[in-house]
């Protein structure tokens, strides 16, 4: 079963033991693979993001990454590669740098990360104090005209639902491109009941990250199948059968004992396949991301 992952932070990582690499996505059948340009720090940003966006296109050809730029681009004569950007303050509070990042092949970007930023407040920050700005909002707007996916991973409840109405006006998806259930395990990266619904009621999605300390106190790794598996029912539960995807958040994060790569990967594919049967666990793998990345154009 192929399947697509909607983050990784592959990269930006630069030592240790990758978690992600042409070889690993090659033994898991991976069909694409998102690519997160991150960000840390106020200075630069906007130009930090073009570097990493060339070294995006420089891995592409290292690699023999497929680069998607549109939904057409999706092929499987090999692994697709699509370029994100984590952390939207790499736009420096501009519309016309937006604009240039979609020129250079973003089609996707993570809001905000774990401070606040000139789009909104992230996970770390009450809602009481505010969700998207004015500027976010002008910014998640012309990211719905442009064909640039909304990520609200990160982003506290108030973000959430303020890009979702946006979202719903603009009839464009959302996604939570690397987050769990705050209903199975509590920590402010996790989505709220109200959030998952919201997500769903945009035609989006929602990427199961495999992070551990999102998933569950138990670390063993009976214990991060049992809660993998508990977050996706969770989620399909609140959302319905074409709200859950996949959203590694690998060499973001240290291995999870349970899936520790992309090689292992087909495992957690199996198991949702004897859990929720062939249909729901090929929606999971691919069918949902697939459904939301035609709105690329």
């Amino acid at each position: 079963m192929k399947y697509i992952d909607l983050h990784t932070d592959a990269l930006t990582k630069r030592e240790g033991v990758f978690q992600v690499t042409n070889s690993l996505l090659e033994k898991g059948g991976c069909l694409l693979q998102c690519f997160a340009a991150f960000l840390e720090g106020s200075k630069h940003r906007f130009q930090r993001v073009l570097s990493l966006c060339d070294r995006f296109d420089a891995m592409c050809k290292e690699e023999g990454y497929l680069p998607v730029k549109r939904f057409s681009d999706i092929t499987e004569e090999g692994i697709c590669a699509l370029l994100t950007v984590e952390e939207g303050g790499a736009a420096e509070g501009s519309l016309e740098k937006l604009e240039r990042l979609y020129l250079r092949g973003v089609r996707m970007m993570t809001l905000t990360w774990n401070f606040p930023n000139e789009i909104g407040f992230p996970h770390t920050s009450p809602s009481d104090m505010g969700g998207l700005s004015s500027f976010g909002k002008a910014c998640v707007e012309r990211m719905c005209e442009l064909g640039m996916l909304p990520d609200v991973s990160h982003g506290n409840d108030r973000l959430l639902h303020e890009t979702a109405e946006i979202c719903r006006a603009k009839n464009f998806p959302l996604v939570a491109s690397h987050s769990n259930a705050r209903a199975v395990h509590f920590h402010t990266r996790n989505l709220s009941d109200g959030g998952i619904r919201e997500i769903a009621a945009c035609g989006g999605v929602v990427g199961l990250n495999f992070y551990h300390k999102f998933l569950s106190t138990d670390e063993s790794e009976q214990g991060q199948r049992s809660a993998l598996l508990a977050h996706a029912k969770h989620i399909l539960h609140i959302g319905g059968e074409d709200v859950l995807a996949l959203g590694s958040d690998f060499d973001g994060a240290p291995p999870n004992p349970y899936l520790p790569n992309a090689a292992s990967v087909p495992r957690f594919l199996d198991d949702l396949e004897k859990t929720f049967g062939a249909r729901i666990a090929e929606k999971i793998a691919c069918k949902n991301a697939l459904r939301v990345l035609e709105s690329l154009g």
